[in-house]
Parts: structure tokens; sequence; C-alpha cells
């Protein structure tokens, strides 16, 4: 893999440069989960990202400012690497545009050159995302389990297991202590995600267990979910299984990866307390 500018001393651009967009194949960590580049991929998703520091500079040359929100396809070829998309929505504070929908075709054009596949956006006033508030996941909170834990184990597959003595349920399971760390800087990614699936009980001591086994593992955000989601299903053999997880923002950047095995609607783009 070329060398990522995640962690690199980065001069910031003071101009429009889509060329610092850094692509990274999904195929390579995928591998790590016995998934080949031309086999059908066990799930569909989306990648949600959320930008808080959109600006551009209007025919006049005044600033304008917004919030943006992109969909990346799961089964496009490529994320983006966070910092190359900071570095590239800062780019854009200094070029002039004649509209917003101008704005909007750029950064279609430009990320879903480096996405691989075709990326859509929404570009929204500040006023209008404070209107729709905060909403936390809905769900059965496993945090209210009393469980002694070495926090320091990696996550094992192996504690994932489901209750026999019951047939299958529809069950929705939320926690908000996910926490893993970049691979590049070592800093900590922390995450909420919510579980719902169709299939035999879950038990949720195992399942919350596994989930605090990824403090140690220095993933990608995608990553972290597609793995979830292939340990879920392949341990405890869920009828249908849906995986999200909303991740806290980091320099304007927050990335909310959803991945699902059947016709579920993508979740809706709302913002928790700790985002």
């Amino acid at each position: 893999m070329a060398i990522l500018p995640l962690g690199q001393a980065t001069q910031y651009p003071d101009q429009y440069d889509p060329s610092v967009l850094f692509p990274i194949p999904r195929s390579e960590n995928r591998l790590k989960l016995n998934i080949q580049s031309n086999q059908a991929l066990p799930f569909v998703g989306v990648d949600i990202w959320n930008a808080y520091e959109l600006s551009w500079l209007n025919p006049k040359g005044k600033p304008q400012i917004a919030l943006a929100e992109f969909q990346i396809p799961a089964d496009s070829p490529n994320m983006i690497e966070s910092k190359s998309f900071k570095l590239y929505l800062n780019s854009l504070n200094s070029a002039r545009f004649k509209n917003e929908e101008d704005v909007r075709e750029r950064l279609i054009a430009d990320l879903s050159a480096v996405a691989g596949s075709k990326i859509s956006t929404r570009i929204n006033p500040p006023e209008l995302i404070s209107k729709k508030g905060m909403q936390e996941m809905s769900g059965v909170l496993m945090d209210r389990l009393d469980i002694e834990i070495d926090p320091n184990l990696p996550a094992d597959p192996s504690l994932l297991e489901v209750n026999d003595s019951f047939g299958p349920i529809e069950q929705c399971l939320v926690t908000h202590l996910l926490k893993s760390n970049c691979p590049v800087t070592g800093q900590p990614d922390w995450a909420s995600v919510q579980i719902r699936y169709q299939g035999r009980p879950i038990l949720e001591e195992g399942l919350l267990r596994y989930l605090i086994g990824f403090r140690q593992l220095g993933e990608f955000h995608e990553h972290c979910v597609e793995t979830i989601f292939c340990d879920i299903k392949r341990q405890c053999k869920p009828d249908k299984l849906s995986v999200y997880a909303r991740y806290t923002r980091r320099g304007g950047l927050d990335i909310n990866p959803f991945r699902t095995d059947h016709n579920s609607p993508w979740p809706e783009n709302i913002r928790h307390a700790r985002q």
C-alpha cells in the first residue's frame, strides 16, 4: 500500500485540489475475512460520512458554510482515507462556485472517481440539522450488564453464542462501548453500534464481551463493522442481520458504516449525543 497521508505532516492546500484524495482498496481488508475479490459480498451497505466544516466562496468571494452528508456504497472498490478527505474539503475553502448545486456536482464527481463507484451527497444548512436535533440508537442497551472483563483481551468470536432453548426472535441490541484504534496513528476511535437480527437469541453478555475486545484493535471503521457482521453471521447464524456503527467525529468528519444481508432500508442519519 502507498504511504497514507494520515499520520504524516501535511501542508494544507490553499487552492482546490482533488488530487489529495487517497483511495484505500476494500479488498485488502476483506481478504482478512476470507472474502475474495472475485466472490459476491455477504452483505450490502453504505458508509455514511458527515462533514461539519464544508465551506466555499460564492461568485462575489463571500464565504459560504454548510454541512454535507456523503453516502459511499459498500460495494465500491475503494474507501477514501479520512485525512485526505479532510484535506480535499479544506481545498474548497478558497474555490469559487456559482451556486450550491455546482459544489454538489463537483463533490460527486471527485469522490466518485476515487471511490470507483457513484457516491451521493446532500448539502444542508446548519439550521436544518439543528432542527433535527439528536436521537440515540433504538434497541436494548447491553451496557446495563454488570460484567467483569479484562479490557485488554482481543475480540474473540467464540464468545458469540445463541440460546438454543428459544425459537427465532427479532431483536435489536445496542452498545456505546465500541472502541478501536486508527491503524496508522493509533488514535482511539469511539462508536455506538446497533445490531438488528432475526434468529435464535444471541447471548448479550458474550456479545458485549466480544465488542469490548475491539479496544486494542488497529483497524478502519468500515472494516470493524464488516468484521462484526461476518463474525456474528458465522457464529450465530441469524436468518437476517444488520450492523450499524456511528463513530464520533475527528477532524470535522464522522464515518458511520452500515452492513446488512437483507432488504433493509438504509438507517436514518441522525446524530447522537456524542456526535
